[in-house]
């Protein structure tokens, strides 16, 4: 009996729903017991043709609105078959205009937006651009034109047409307008095409401040494809002893070369596509693009952003590498190194003339049995401390040009006529530290792999900001301990460890008092860094925080000129990895002007050769005393940090700085 009602269910389906259902034969069936339903059920809706959104007529259509009757002639189709570029005319008014595109259809879209372009007049007599073709377009720029106006994306333009059609009716319908409504309308026109943004999405590839963008959502080698056509990348195998590089990417886009290395061809092809689009497209892939939490804008400029440009980030990386490789040659033996660092001089932010003044190298400070008295022992030898140094020696050497009537014009330096101090840097002249990793102590020990969530929870988050020394003849920084921030020698000498603040800590000094040193600022200005520019590494909360941040609501009572500066922060598109061997126990410093390069043994201080001494007439640590401003600048400083709880500043033994510098 089960098998014959299996076998009729199977031969008469319909027949037997219910046998159906169960052994699951016909799956359509509970659908169509589903509409014999009670009467009571209530039927699906039918859509209707009202629920539908109305789409945005395209440029075609508009122009339609406007000229009836137009045609659109193919002119030519040109480029390879799987990426075609078609150029279609349209004629409007006995003028020809023309538009190109990846298909017939947004040629014509373009054509049409050309000539919509020309028949909006904006204010003063200034008219929108044509689009560039769409085979090299960057649909994330806006360029300026002439007279101010800015060009708009091919997907807002359809916006606006529609507005400014509906304006050019009502023209059309009151014929008698006045010469001031008139007026009205068209400046009506030209405050929508200056508050554009106000009318579209901005999404994250577009123009951000100070003329960035915000990251993209593509990769950098996806939209660089996208964007050009005529893209070709080459690898080339590198030596890794010098830029510890494994690979050398080179892409070529329109006969212009961009470079990017990694230690893997991906991240080597990465690198040159940044590069390629932030120069090309100012699009910008540095971390400083994201909005950080805690990073706000220079108080003193609320339009501009803590990020240098891409551009000019690489250009600084590059020099400073690029010299180094230079003075390295023929003393190959000292080539090794962990950190790098340089600064690198401009004039009007023209980096085709950029001068790279100091290159340097070293990670460890001097072992405190070989303290000296009289000053020719160098304490610490980290390499952007010593990069520093070689910039206050070429500050000097720009003086002695100064004041020799002959030279003084070839000084970065002019005589300041409504100054209390003599001198002064010239108006343009910028200085650019750039470091290939995150300065150590509180830049550096947060930084690694560690992404902003919006609430803090890292179990050492109240560590943050601290004040933080250095190890005697090592590496790594210890948070400094409550107390008055006194080293004595005898303490040091009997086994003691000398203590010396962090490269983090010194530059947020550096951004009050100057980098020129309390000696110079006797008769200079204090001269500050413009931007720091790190090779890996860069975090920019808990960068900003390092150099500026962490101090800027308490400083207060600074002697004018001092103030606070807040350096543009930037990371190189070609971002050096982290190096795994022993760091060498020597540095090496080059200053713009040296003929060799000077050798340190960061663990007795003593450079090969011996120091070159400058003439000071007495006591060298009374006379950085006598220099009132600077002692006030840096005394609030250490004020500063003790408001803000983050610790006391750890001073050397007095004793190193009383000694006379001979003749």
């Amino acid at each position: 009996m089960l098998n014959s009602a299996n076998n009729n269910s199977l031969q008469h389906p319909v027949a037997n729903s219910s046998e159906n259902t169960m052994n699951g034969y016909n799956r359509k069936a509970p659908q169509k017991r589903r509409y014999e339903m009670p009467k009571y059920a209530v039927p699906p809706k039918k859509k209707t043709c009202k629920e539908r959104i109305p789409q945005p007529k395209n440029t075609v259509a508009m122009l339609n609105e406007l000229r009836n009757g137009l045609i659109y002639k193919l002119e030519s189709q040109t480029g390879p078959v799987h990426a075609p570029l078609f150029t279609i005319s349209v004629e409007v008014d006995g003028q020809k205009y023309m538009g190109q595109g990846r298909s017939k259809k947004v040629a014509r879209i373009e054509a049409a937006a050309t000539a919509l372009r020309s028949f909006i007049q904006f204010k003063d007599g200034a008219v929108l651009s044509p689009l560039k073709p769409s085979g090299n377009l960057d649909f994330t720029s806006d360029e300026h034109l002439e007279n101010g106006i800015e060009n708009i994306a091919n997907d807002t333009l359809v916006v606006y047409m529609q507005m400014m059609i509906l304006m050019l009716k009502e023209t059309e319908k009151k014929p008698n307008l006045t010469s001031l409504e008139t007026s009205k309308l068209r400046l009506q026109m030209f405050c929508m095409s200056q508050n554009r943004d106000k009318f579209k999405n901005v999404s994250k590839s577009a123009i951000t401040v100070d003329g960035q963008k915000k990251v993209p959502d593509k990769g950098p080698v996806m939209l660089l494809y996208e964007l050009f056509n005529d893209v070709n990348f080459e690898c080339i195998n590198i030596d890794s002893a010098q830029n510890n590089c494994r690979f050398k990417m080179t892409v070529t886009i329109n006969e212009k070369k961009f470079d990017g290395t990694g230690p893997s061809k991906k991240l080597a092809k990465n690198a040159a596509a940044k590069a390629a689009l932030a120069s090309l497209c100012n699009i910008s892939y540095s971390p400083m693009v994201v909005p950080q939490k805690n990073v706000p804008l220079p108080i003193d400029d609320k339009s501009s952003s803590m990020e240098l440009p891409q551009i000019h980030a690489d250009a600084i990386g590059r020099l400073v590498l690029e010299k180094f490789m230079e003075v390295i040659k023929g003393q190959e033996a000292y080539s090794r190194r962990k950190v790098l660092a340089g600064i690198v001089m401009t004039e009007n932010m023209n980096f085709f003339e950029a001068k790279v003044i100091s290159v340097s190298t070293g990670t460890k400070c001097v072992s405190g049995e070989h303290m000296s008295v009289n000053g020719a022992v160098l304490n610490d030898s980290h390499a952007e401390i010593v990069s520093r140094r070689c910039l206050l020696k070429f500050l000097y050497a720009q003086l002695d040009l100064q004041c020799n009537q002959a030279t003084a014009y070839q000084s970065i330096f002019v005589r300041n006529t409504d100054g209390q101090y003599p001198y002064k840097l010239k108006s343009g002249v910028h200085f650019h530290l750039y470091i290939n990793t995150a300065p150590c102590g509180d830049a550096r020990i947060f930084s690694p792999h560690e992404n902003d969530t919006g609430v803090d929870k890292h179990p050492n988050r109240k560590a943050r900001g601290q004040l933080r020394t250095k190890i005697e003849s090592g590496e790594g920084t210890i948070p400094v301990k409550s107390s008055d921030g006194i080293q004595t020698w005898d303490g040091v000498l009997q086994g003691q460890r000398l203590l010396t603040m962090s490269c983090s800590d010194k530059i947020a000094r550096w951004n009050i008092v100057g980098i020129q040193g309390s000696l110079l600022s006797s008769i200079i200005e204090p001269v500050y860094l413009h931007s720091i520019v790190l090779g890996s590494l860069l975090h920019p909360e808990h960068m900003y925080r390092a150099v500026c941040g962490r101090i800027e609501k308490s400083i207060q009572g600074l002697p004018p000129p001092y103030h606070l500066n807040k350096p543009r922060l930037a990371l190189v598109t070609s971002a050096e990895p982290r190096n795994q061997a022993k760091a060498p126990n020597f540095g090496i410093n080059w200053t713009i002007g040296d003929v060799e390069l000077e050798v340190v043994n960061s663990l007795t201080g003593r450079t090969i050769g011996g120091i070159l001494n400058r003439s000071v007439t007495t006591d060298y640590g009374q006379t950085k005393a006598n220099v009132k401003d600077y002692q006030t600048a840096k005394l609030e400083l250490f004020s500063a940090f003790k408001r803000e709880d983050l610790g006391s500043w750890l001073k050397k033994p007095i004793e190193q700085d009383e000694f006379v510098l001979t003749e």
